[in-house]
Parts: structure tokens; C-alpha cells; sequence
């Protein structure tokens, strides 16, 4: 077995007045991560699993299933929002997953099912977890979310006190190619952010000079992360980004520092594009959601922000900041490194998924092997 490779670091800061050298940091396609020797008597470490409530290409179901196996995923639930039966056959046949179909029948016997999506990610998460999930940690994640460790999860987890009901994982968001400067074969670009809300500010405005102020660090989607939660606590309950414990939220999550969450949020233009829609009536988009906090109050939230781009400049004007602000440009890298936020990933998801899911390439539709690109630099 293959010992992760990855280390918990950001890419280092450029020095100022040389040329920015940008060495990769990867992970590597691991079959189980290998596990420290327990002798007979000692404690054997956690399991951990993931829970996902999805609707999406079968392609990508089982390449976010194959993922975490490789890490060491001892189950991974799936709840299909709209039935796959490709995804369904190939999870189902697998002893490490399981698999439901959330069709009427399943809402009729939980008092109907609610209509936006947010809600039923919850209730399935909860679900799953009151209903044995069969690991010692639970963590409720997205489809296009992949756990990204520098160490064993396990290890990661015994470390924690026995105290601990939560921890949290901090995310970074895939950058798009540039087509004019594309990343080396088998690399994927992302940000990162600051903890802190002051330094996250004044990072976020130096990164992104045209659209910075009205950003949360830079990124389109959420900045909170997502949790582990230790399982068997009665009265416990999963939300998109935290437990609540007795209708109480956990007000002191621990940090898993050594562990990242790869957001595939923005990945390519035409990805983000096709998404574009759906995310401003229904999703991180829509206009309920509050603005990027600002000192003086004045931040546009996403919604307000797309909705005047597009206004004064329809599609162009999109694309135009989908360049500086998702795009792995020259310019956004060297940025990035600057404030020690830039992060080199390597994700093999279809090696991973012909390793779990070998019969399943067939009924898959051809895909093209790279996304397609971000727009380019105007002439």
C-alpha cells in the first residue's frame, strides 16, 4: 500500500522581486490508506464515512464514492434525490456503500418531502446518522466535495478528546485552467482563505482588486467548511455545515488542520455556467443569503453582484469575472502564493472509481478528458 504523500501546507509564499516557482503539492490515488500497527488489547482506530445526498451524472456519484473509499471510507451513504440507476447498481453492489432512492414512497413516510433541496440534505443526513451508520464519525458532505488529508482520517480522529462531538474541516475551491497557461498534467489549482475575518478582508480585497469587496475570501460558494460527527450521541441532528446536539448547535467544533475539503464548485467556465441559474433562484446564489461581512455594510451579496453584472454586461461580463476570480491565471496564482493561499491538488477520480467500480465504465456516457476551458484573456 502507498503512504499518503500530501502535506498539510499551503504552496510557499513567493519571495518578492524573484520569479514565483510553483512546486506541486499532491496527494497520492491510495487503495486504503495504510494504518498504524495495533498490537492485540490496544484500541483500534475509528471508523469514519461519508453521507451525501445527491443529483447528479452517475459518473460523478461514483467518482465521489471511489474517493473516499481510497481514503479509507469505511461506508458511504448515499441518498439519491432523484433516482440513477446506474449509480444505484453499482453502489448497491458494493459492500462498503449503501444506497437509497429518496422517490415519494420514501417522502410519504416523512411527511412529505421539502421542497427546496437544502432541507432534504438535512433530513437524510439525520436520518442516516439515528439510524446507525455504522462508522464512529460521520461527515455530511456534497457530491462535488472530496475529503483531502495529510494523514490518515482515522489517526486524525483518535487524536481528538473523547470530549469532542464535531470537527471541522476547512475548505479550499478548484480554480478553472487558464487555457493560456493550463496546470501541469494531472493538477488541479485552488484557493484558500483566512481563518479570521479581519485578515480575510484585507486578503480578499488584495486578491481580487475588481470584485474583492464583495467576497467572502474570495470564494463563490461557502467558506464554513463541513463536520465530522462523532456517532451514538442521542438527540443529534446534521445540518449542511453543523451538528446540533439537542436542537443546539455545537458552539466549539474541533479543527481537523490536517485535512482540507476540495470544493469542485467553480471547476470550468461551461461547468459553472450550466450551474449558473439554478444556483441564483435555489442555491449559494440565491438571494437570501447574506453578503461577504463588510465594516461598513455595503457588500453586495452574490445574488445582487451577478444580477448588476449581468445587467450591464450580460454574459461577457460574467465571464469576465469568472477570469479573475476563478480562473488559474499567471496573475491569480502569483497572488494567491503571496498570502500563502494557493494549493496544488492532484485528484485521479477515474482511476479511482475503474478501482471500485469496474463494470460500471460501460453503461457511463464518453466524456471528454479535461473540462472545458475558462474564457480567455480579451484581445
Amino acid at each position: 500500500m502507498q503512504q499518503m504523500r500530501a502535506r498539510r501546507r499551503p504552496l510557499p509564499r513567493r519571495r518578492r522581486g524573484r520569479k514565483a516557482a510553483f512546486a506541486s503539492r499532491r496527494t497520492t490515488a491510495l487503495a486504503q490508506p495504510c494504518r498504524r500497527a495495533h498490537s492485540a488489547g490496544m484500541k483500534r482506530p475509528p471508523s469514519w464515512g461519508v453521507v451525501a445526498t445527491v443529483k447528479a451524472p452517475a459518473r460523478d456519484i461514483l467518482n465521489f464514492a471511489a474517493h473516499h473509499l481510497d481514503l479509507g471510507a469505511h461506508r458511504v451513504h448515499v441518498y439519491l434525490d432523484e433516482d440513477n440507476p446506474v449509480a444505484r447498481a453499482a453502489l448497491g453492489a458494493h459492500p462498503q456503500c449503501r444506497v437509497t432512492v429518496t422517490d415519494e414512497a420514501y417522502w410519504r413516510r416523512r411527511k412529505g418531502r421539502p421542497e427546496r433541496h437544502q432541507p432534504r440534505q438535512s433530513a437524510n443526513a439525520t436520518r442516516c446518522y439515528r439510524r446507525d451508520p455504522q462508522v464512529d464519525w460521520l461527515a455530511h458532505v456534497d457530491v462535488d466535495e472530496f475529503l483531502w488529508p495529510g494523514a490518515p482520517l482515522a489517526d486524525q480522529l483518535a487524536a481528538l478528546p473523547e470530549a469532542t462531538r464535531s470537527a471541522r474541516v476547512r475548505p479550499i475551491e478548484a480554480l478553472g485552467p487558464d487555457p493560456d497557461d493550463p496546470p501541469p498534467e494531472g493538477t488541479l489549482w485552488c484557493k484558500g482563505h483566512a481563518r479570521h475575518h479581519g485578515p480575510r478582508r484585507a486578503q480578499t480585497i488584495a486578491i481580487y482588486p475588481t470584485y474583492g469587496e464583495h467576497l467572502n475570501g474570495g470564494f463563490l460558494s461557502h467558506v464554513a467548511g463541513k463536520v465530522f460527527v462523532r456517532t451514538g450521541i442521542e438527540k443529534t441532528s446534521l445540518r449542511i455545515h453543523n451538528a446540533f446536539f439537542g436542537r443546539v448547535q455545537d458552539p466549539a467544533p474541533a479543527r481537523l488542520d490536517d485535512t482540507m475539503l476540495v470544493h469542485l464548485h467553480g471547476h470550468s467556465w461551461d461547468h459553472w455556467l450550466e450551474l449558473y441559474r439554478f444556483r441564483m433562484a435555489r442555491g449559494s446564489y440565491r438571494d437570501s443569503l447574506r453578503a461577504a461581512p463588510m465594516p461598513d455594510g455595503v457588500a453586495l451579496n452574490m445574488n445582487q453582484l451577478f444580477s448588476m453584472l449581468e445587467a450591464e454586461g450580460g454574459e461577457a461580463a460574467l465571464a469576465a469575472f469568472y477570469r479573475e476570480v476563478c480562473t488559474a491565471t499567471p496573475e491569480l496564482r502569483a497572488r494567491l502564493q503571496d498570502h500563502g493561499q494557493l494549493f496544488a491538488v492532484s485528484l485521479d477520480l477515474d482511476a479511482s472509481r475503474r478501482r471500485h467500480f469496474p463494470d460500471a465504465d460501460a453503461a457511463l456516457p464518453d466524456r471528454k478528458q479535461s473540462p472545458p476551458p475558462a474564457p480567455r484573456r480579451a484581445q
